[in-house]
């Protein structure tokens, strides 16, 4: 059979031999799948990451992995197929992320370069590399599975052919609404944070700093500081209103924007370069601080508000929200969080955030907690706030009236694992693939892998 032409990413393969070379290993085959490798050393390093990060290796990592990286190349080939690209801005922030977060679990990046063995611009492309492939293997699953139709019928019928050991589990679950006020900040904070900012962009301006290096030693935006402050290449959609206004509006990648207030801080800006509709910026984010005063006094704010809906019964919870409240993604849902993981409104106890958690663990539905001080995930400040318990659905084994879209979302699962697994079938049966002596006593997830011609 003709090998299909599947490409191994040139990056994956540096890494690979990079992990070879720095630890003495001899280069050694261990698959063929089409007209590429898979390299001994390849699956060290794929084994060495999933330890670094503690991930669970399900059965032998010699036969789990190397498998795992097949499949990634099948993907990966049909990608290339079907001219799939992802959004490199996406990608970037992806891998700000993981960077970061690792960082701050070593505690610097030069312990983070001893701990791969690699420098942080290699460590940076590896991660680019997964997370690009990962993008584009995802597309191409969505695309194999974007036109499956389920009806109420379709879940019904799948309901009942469910032995009760399949049937899942669902924790103790509740609905909440979220009231928040942000405590008011003294004028001089402010004009503190601001004076700062306008000294750090008279420094770049006379040449005496560089505006990256300001962003690393003083930028409040973890995301970002550890580059200089560059945000990468986005579109004006991507960037809040008021920053997007400024940044597009810049023209010179000498000159510093003025100060932009948005809802995380202050800013100043520097033009890196312009491609069409996208930028790339970066910049300096400063926060004022809140006082231990200002926390208290808006506490005693809620408690007071608290009162009025409670035992004055003067406005609602909801006609509260819509009037009072400063938190932007619910004010006008009447206060409803909404889990983005599932797209309801039901959260178990872990998902939520910490504090609101322990306020509504011991409540009743239709209870008002009494104020508490938490910190706003999204925008990394302290507010204060009051939860409202709407709803507390206790553990219980799934059934159609409580649970449908958990088990809808089962069937539909399953329904794409299918055609999932018929694809890879095929895509198997259709590929050269070759395993090298030593490598085959494995029982593989997907069959075909073993040709009779091996």
């Amino acid at each position: 059979m003709k090998a299909k032409n599947i490409l191994i990413s040139g990056v994956a393969v540096l890494a690979a031999a990079s992990y070879a070379w720095s630890n003495n290993i001899v280069e050694e085959v261990a698959w063929v799948i089409g007209d590429e490798p898979i390299y001994k050393s390849e699956i060290e390093q794929v084994y060495q990451d999933m330890q670094n990060e503690r991930q669970r290796i399900p059965g032998d990592p010699y036969c789990v992995i190397p498998e795992q990286i097949a499949i990634e190349r099948l993907f990966l080939h049909q990608a290339d197929i079907d001219t799939v690209e992802v959004q490199e801005s996406m990608v970037q922030m992806q891998v700000d992320a993981q960077m970061n977060y690792i960082i701050n679990q070593l505690g610097s990046k030069e312990k983070m370069e001893q701990y791969f063995r690699k420098t942080f611009p290699e460590i940076r492309e590896y991660y680019m590399t997964n997370i690009r492939n990962q993008s584009r293997v995802s597309q191409v699953r969505n695309n194999l599975t974007k036109d499956i139709k389920v009806t109420p019928g379709d879940v019904r019928r799948y309901y009942s052919t469910l032995s009760q050991d399949s049937i899942p589990f669902i924790p103790l679950q509740v609905e909440v609404q979220l009231l928040t006020l942000n405590p008011t900040i003294p004028r001089q904070e402010i004009d503190d944070v601001k004076a700062r900012l306008r000294d750090y962009a008279d420094r770049v301006t006379r040449g005496e700093s560089d505006f990256s290096t300001l962003a690393i030693l003083y930028s409040e935006d973890p995301g970002s500081s550890v580059r200089g402050g560059e945000l990468g290449f986005m579109g004006r959609a991507e960037l809040v209103p008021e920053y997007a206004a400024v940044a597009f509006n810049l023209n010179d990648p000498k000159k510093v924007s003025k100060i932009v207030e948005t809802e995380y801080g202050y800013h100043i800006i520097q033009l890196i370069e312009k491609r069409g509709d996208r930028i790339n910026t970066r910049h300096i984010l400063l926060k004022p601080r809140v006082a231990e005063k200002d926390l208290v006094d808006a506490l005693g704010r809620l408690d007071s508000l608290r009162n009025d809906i409670v035992e004055n019964k003067k406005l609602s919870f909801e006609e509260a929200t819509r009037f009072i409240s400063q938190d932007k993604d619910t004010r006008y849902s009447n206060g409803v969080m909404v889990n983005q993981e599932t797209g309801t409104t039901r959260f178990e106890m872990s998902e939520l955030p910490q504090e609101i958690s322990k306020a509504v663990a011991t409540m009743q539905p239709g209870e008002i907690s009494k104020p508490f001080i938490m910190q706003d995930p999204k925008r990394n400040r302290e507010v204060v706030a009051i939860v409202r318990l709407t709803n507390r659905i206790d553990a219980h084994t799934a059934n159609l009236a409580d649970d449908y879209q958990t088990i809808k979302t089962l069937y539909e699962n399953s329904r794409k694992q299918a055609i999932i697994n018929d694809w890879l079938a095929k895509k198997i049966e259709e590929t050269y693939v070759r395993i090298e002596d030593g490598w085959r006593g494995c029982e593989f997830q997907h069959k075909g892998w073993l040709k009779n011609r091996d």
